[in-house]
């Protein structure tokens, strides 16, 4: 008798979430297609991404309806605010419309009556992504860091898992972390403040290094691997923040001076050149092209504090024998700054050598605080330089990292409240068409709006990230640090 328990209770439970569900007989019928949060409305996705639970953007609506059509299946969710897909149900559905589409009908019900709106697509890329994207989280303070730090986000589910924050290391700051080619088995990190480190997970052993010597100017801070790995490319500043009184301007972080230098990981020696540490001009921003013979940086010529709006950098490109350890003699001028009148910020090749992304705002190169800020693409095979209309907003969009197949980037925008930033992705095909970006999906999509932190800094990992944390933190109390030494 037993053994009919659990399928009877099963059926039950089943027939009251059936019962749950109230017919939708719509007293409206309208053309067009609904307003979502997060707009989710004709967006390509990768066959494997987290279900993309959505609302109505319009808070007066009391329930939503949605029927999900596929090839093989049908879902059908009715909720009181938001829709919650079945993660099995969704991995299925987009698994078997891969290189097609899903259509979805919404209907939503206020004031006592049903609308239905016209039906849309949500398309299924042919294109893999990366498992995952790692990131910082970071409060948008303006004085004082409060909590913070690095996170690793499965991008086929809503998992958010820690990797280290801030509260592990008495008055720091984590930052500036970097991977090399997606792999989540070589990565750098900087631990500023009085524990100050730069951690390198190395041949699967992490240790803290002290890189400052008599030679700094200033603090290590973005950086770029070697495609062989066996060089790190770090930008070297020593910044100022300053704090507009102007409404549509709040902070400004302007270089007082900056410097690349590059890592030698078997030699552990630090070195640059002339092009790369002159006291005439700000260098920053690098990133080595794909088959590690080039090297993309940012340049400005050196202006005094007070010109700091004046300070444009534009971008350029050395050569780099990898063989040798040594630089070209020439410097290639790709955007000139002073013929666009606008300032050049993260360079970034795709993996597969056929593009190079931008940010592009009106002066120096902290982007993200530039309303004006957007992205744009230089075609490495034909030299065209577009702006990314397809992905732009009224507001600032600014770093952004690329998949490791090249066909998908990550983005951060601040462009759905101009307080906070938020992770964007979008496909790219062979023949260079961009999508619809979308919102980064969340389990509850109220909270891509209740966060009170900012997304810094996204990377895609090909794998997930093994870090040992509690060793990172002892290192660091203990201040033992490895010193790199200098060519």
């Amino acid at each position: 008798m037993k053994r009919y328990i659990i399928p009877l209770l099963f059926v039950l439970s089943f027939a009251i979430f059936i019962s749950c569900n109230e017919t939708v007989r719509p007293a409206l019928t309208v053309n067009s297609t609904p307003s979502l949060f997060p707009d989710y409305v004709g967006v390509t996705v990768p066959s494997s991404v987290a279900p993309l639970n959505f609302r109505m953007a319009d808070d007066s609506y009391d329930k939503i309806d949605v029927v999900v059509t596929g090839k093989n299946r049908t879902i059908h969710v009715q909720r009181d605010h938001s829709t919650f897909f079945s993660p099995r149900t969704w991995k299925k559905l987009l698994a078997e419309n891969k290189g097609g589409k899903i259509t979805l009908t919404v209907s939503a019900k206020r004031n006592g009556k049903w609308i239905r709106y016209a039906s849309f697509p949500i398309y299924v890329s042919q294109f893999a992504i990366d498992e995952g994207l790692v990131y910082r989280l970071i409060a948008p303070g303006y004085e004082a860091y409060g909590k913070m730090g690095i996170y690793e986000r499965s991008l086929s589910s809503f998992r958010q898992r820690t990797l280290i924050e801030n509260t592990l290391v008495p008055n720091s700051c984590i930052n500036c972390h970097s991977f090399q080619a997606t792999n989540p088995d070589s990565y750098s990190f900087h631990i500023c403040g009085n524990y100050g480190a730069t951690a390198l997970k190395l041949n699967d052993k992490t240790e803290l290094f002290n890189m400052k010597n008599n030679a700094s100017i200033g603090s290590y801070g973005y950086s770029y691997w070697h495609p062989t790995g066996e060089f790190i490319a770090y930008a070297v500043n020593k910044s100022q923040r300053l704090y507009h009184v102007v409404r549509d301007k709040r902070v400004e972080v302007v270089d007082l001076a900056s410097d690349i230098v590059l890592y030698d990981v078997k030699k552990n020696q630090l070195f640059s050149c002339p092009q790369l540490k002159s006291n005439d001009a700000f260098e920053t921003s690098p990133a080595f092209s794909p088959d590690g013979r080039s090297l993309y940086f940012c340049s400005a010529k050196a202006r005094p504090l007070e010109q700091y709006a004046h300070i444009r950098y534009s971008l350029c490109r050395i050569s780099f024998d990898p063989d040798k350890g040594i630089f070209g003699d020439k410097v290639d001028t790709l955007v000139n700054a002073d013929k666009l009148f606008k300032s050049v910020s993260f360079p970034r090749p795709s993996y597969d050598g056929s593009y190079l992304m931008y940010t592009i705002s009106d002066y120096g190169n902290s982007s993200i605080w530039h309303r004006e800020a957007d992205l744009r693409l230089i075609d490495l095979r034909t030299g065209s330089d577009r702006a990314l209309s397809e992905v732009n907003s009224s507001d600032a969009e600014s770093y952004h990292s690329w998949s490791s197949n090249s066909h998908w980037f990550v983005f951060s925008s601040r462009r759905i409240d101009g307080l906070y930033t938020r992770l964007y992705l979008a496909s790219i095909d062979d023949k260079g068409r961009i999508t619809k970006p979308f919102l980064l999906p969340q389990k509850d999509p109220d909270q891509n709006e209740s966060s009170f932190y900012s997304f810094n800094l996204p990377e895609f990992v090909s794998g997930t990230v093994k870090m040992d944390t509690h060793q990172i933190q002892q290192q660091a109390l203990s201040k033992e640090r490895r010193q790199m030494q200098v060519r």
